[in-house]
């Protein structure tokens, strides 16, 4: 199920098979967490080098004319690789942009050096002194005719007007690219400010990789985490680069500087914009694959793991048996497993309407602007709750989650980059209500609802349409059974996420009406925003999850049994979330008193009905020693061998007596330091 047939889960094992049985060792992990920051980024570079020298030499990319990253085999060969590569954002963003913003004569020229790998390139946005506000980057792309000193057709000066003005975090940017897409401002002949374009850049050399003149670049230092890549700073001394080095899809610049929009087609456009949301739906789906890791390591751990006596005072108790524990993790089990569903979903989505723009058939504004609103609000629901669930994984494998060789510390801070990159968690709600208040206008109006009805948004429409109408929805439980039926947990959650969206609408109105300019208002409005954000993320996720269970019913891929211990999770998933918020539910009168208080007890009831197959459920995403790296996560369960195993290769014991012993402890011990020889004199 999680790859997508039989076929797909054969070739990841055979895959994973390559990687793990190299013969150069490469890809070993194991001596990962003693080595020196820089020896890992030479050994993750390694890996890739490796990694492509492999590909090529059983012809994987060759099905899509030798672009190893668009090949299906790729994403696969990164999770078995299971070590993060400097070189990420070449495929990630370099690639994408490429492909979306250049016009075909520019593609035609770098597609096939980035193919090759002579290219390796990378994004350059975030400045020292910006970040989300894009409008307000400094770095200036300046042109320059030939005939006062420009190249032949003319040329742009790439400059860092100020300190701020330097680029800093875009990560292969410190010392593996030798390209990057850089964001400047475009000034053109007439010296008008154009605002932000793009630019490619040479970095280095694509002999000996030397920086060029007027370029300064490297790494930005230690992070808490994901350290093998080198994020970088820039500072660019006007650098010259050819005009056709921006990026001309879209807008241009001739030869005698003056700038102009291109008239493309409305379909181009839209696909631009489609290919770099991708990135963000890669992320969504990401947060199931890293919270999955996660709860393997700690499911598996906490089966293995006894704490206290039963009531014999003779066997131990498994930590997995303790309602705490269950209360803690399986919630986040269930998560990535809903997780999943929707990143498909948003994937499948994201490549239909792409699909569909290239066949020059129609898609709406509305569609467009509803999957920016979907992609904003799962990334930045699911990726905080991934990086807070990694780390409640780890605090729930006591001491020994503290151990580096547990592999959730280095999980968690790797991962923890996540809720920043591609727009900030707490930024992104601000874009998905823009999006759903004009749905809420639609419905007020009467006006323009139709143009939803293949949106993710339309499902809120019938609560919209009571709410804005005056008419009290209630849930319709008469018992604690009919509580954890999903149907109805999701209008519970639909009414949730409809009534906090009209509230942020009705807050924005009031306080305009009261005086406040619109920018006032929709500053104190933000913290509604993020809750009605939050609030319509769960709805997508449980909407998603329950229809992804009858999907996969009906095609048989799964029997009776999976399907219903997907129901499971989907119920624990619905109820845990509703006891979390459980005020949001109650606050308008949708639940009463009387069925409030049957949610908790229902979520007891669910963690039961999942303890049978927890371990089954860790298991079943199929996660290797190798891939997991850690010693609690074992799949064979044998975990105190391999945490002492992991305890010996420390190089702090290396020799004996340790290395601090001669001469510090020595002087200490031996040689009297510290002897006390009576009162010292002050002075």
């Amino acid at each position: 199920m999680f790859d997508g047939g039989k076929a797909a889960t054969d070739r990841r094992r055979y895959l994973e098979k390559v990687i793990k049985r190299d013969p150069t060792d490469v890809f070993s992990n194991e001596d990962n967490h003693y080595l020196h920051r820089t020896e890992r980024h030479v050994r993750a570079v390694a890996k890739h080098v490796r990694l492509v020298e492999i590909c090529r030499k059983l012809g994987i990319g060759s099905e899509c004319g030798g672009e190893l990253t668009e090949s299906e085999d790729w994403l696969p060969l990164l999770d078995a690789v299971a070590d993060d590569l400097p070189t990420a954002l070449h495929w990630v963003m370099f690639l994408p942009n490429i492909k979306s913003l250049c016009d075909d004569e520019q593609q035609a020229k770098w597609l096939p050096l980035c193919r090759d790998w002579k290219v390796i390139g990378c994004y350059a946005q975030t400045e020292l002194g910006h970040g989300s506000n894009v409008r307000a980057l400094e770095t200036t792309a300046t042109f320059v005719p030939e005939s006062k000193g420009g190249q032949k057709g003319g040329s742009f000066i790439i400059h860092s007007p100020s300190m701020t003005a330097a680029k800093f975090w875009p990560g292969t940017l410190g010392r593996t690219a030798n390209h990057a897409i850089v964001i400047a401002r475009l000034i053109d002949g007439e010296g008008v400010d154009r605002g932000i374009h793009n630019f490619i850049v040479p970095l280095r050399s694509m002999e000996d990789h030397s920086l060029l003149p007027g370029v300064k670049t490297g790494d930005i230092g230690p992070k808490i985490g994901y350290n093998n890549m080198d994020n970088g700073f820039a500072y660019f001394d006007k650098v010259e680069i050819p005009r056709r080095n921006m990026a001309m899809r879209f807008a241009e610049v001739d030869e005698h500087g003056k700038y102009s929009k291109k008239h493309v087609s409305d379909a181009a456009s839209k696909v631009a914009y489609i290919t770099m949301m991708q990135v963000r739906a890669m992320i969504v789906m990401g947060s199931s694959k890293a919270l999955s890791m996660g709860t393997t390591i700690n499911i598996r751990y906490s089966a293995v793991r006894k704490q206290g006596y039963n009531e014999d005072g003779k066997t131990e108790v498994q930590v997995l048996d303790y309602k705490q524990q269950q209360h803690r993790i399986f919630p986040l089990l269930a998560a990535s497993y809903c997780f999943f569903f929707s990143g498909r979903k948003l994937w499948d989505n994201l490549k239909k309407i792409e699909d569909k723009l290239i066949s020059q058939k129609p898609v709406t504004k509305a569609q467009v602007a509803d999957i920016h609103a979907t992609s904003s609000a799962l990334k930045s629901f699911n990726t905080m709750v991934a990086a807070d669930g990694i780390e409640e994984c780890r605090k729930a494998c006591g001491g020994h989650g503290f151990l580096a060789s547990s592999g959730l510390p280095e999980l968690m801070c790797s991962y923890l980059q996540s809720p920043t990159v591609e727009g900030d968690n707490h930024m992104l709600p601000q874009q998905v209500i823009k999006v759903l208040l004009k749905l809420v206008q639609a419905v007020q109006s009467g006006e323009g609802v139709d143009a939803y009805t293949t949106c993710d948004s339309y499902s809120l429409v019938p609560s919209l349409k009571a709410l804005l109408g005056g008419q009290r929805e209630k849930c319709l439980a008469v018992n604690k059974t009919d509580m954890k039926d999903l149907p109805t947990l999701l209008l519970a959650f639909r009414h949730r996420a409809a009534m906090l969206l009209v509230k942020v609408a009705k807050q924005l109105n009031d306080d305009v009406m009261n005086g406040k300019s619109m920018q006032e208002a929709w500053n104190y409005a933000l913290v509604a925003m993020a809750k009605a954000s939050k609030a319509y993320s769960l709805f997508l996720l449980l909407r998603n999850f329950m229809e992804a269970i009858l999907e996969e019913q009906r095609s048989q891929l799964l029997g009776r049994a999976e399907v219903s211990v997907l129901g499971d999770l989907a119920r624990l998933f619905a109820l845990y979330w509703m006891e979390s918020d459980l005020g949001d539910f109650i606050h308008d009168g949708y639940l009463t008193a009387k069925q409030a208080s049957w949610v908790a007890p229902n979520v007891l009831e669910s963690l039961d009905a999942i303890r049978p197959n927890a371990v089954a459920l860790a298991d079943a995403r199929d996660l290797s020693d190798f891939r997991l790296k850690s010693a609690l996560g074992r799949y064979d369960g044998n975990v105190y061998p391999h945490i002492l195993k992991a305890a010996y290769k420390d190089p702090l014991n290396s020799v004996d007596p340790g290395p601090a012993y001669d001469p510090e402890l020595k002087r200490l011990i031996t040689g009297g330091v510290g002897v006390y020889n009576g009162t010292a004199s002050r002075l």
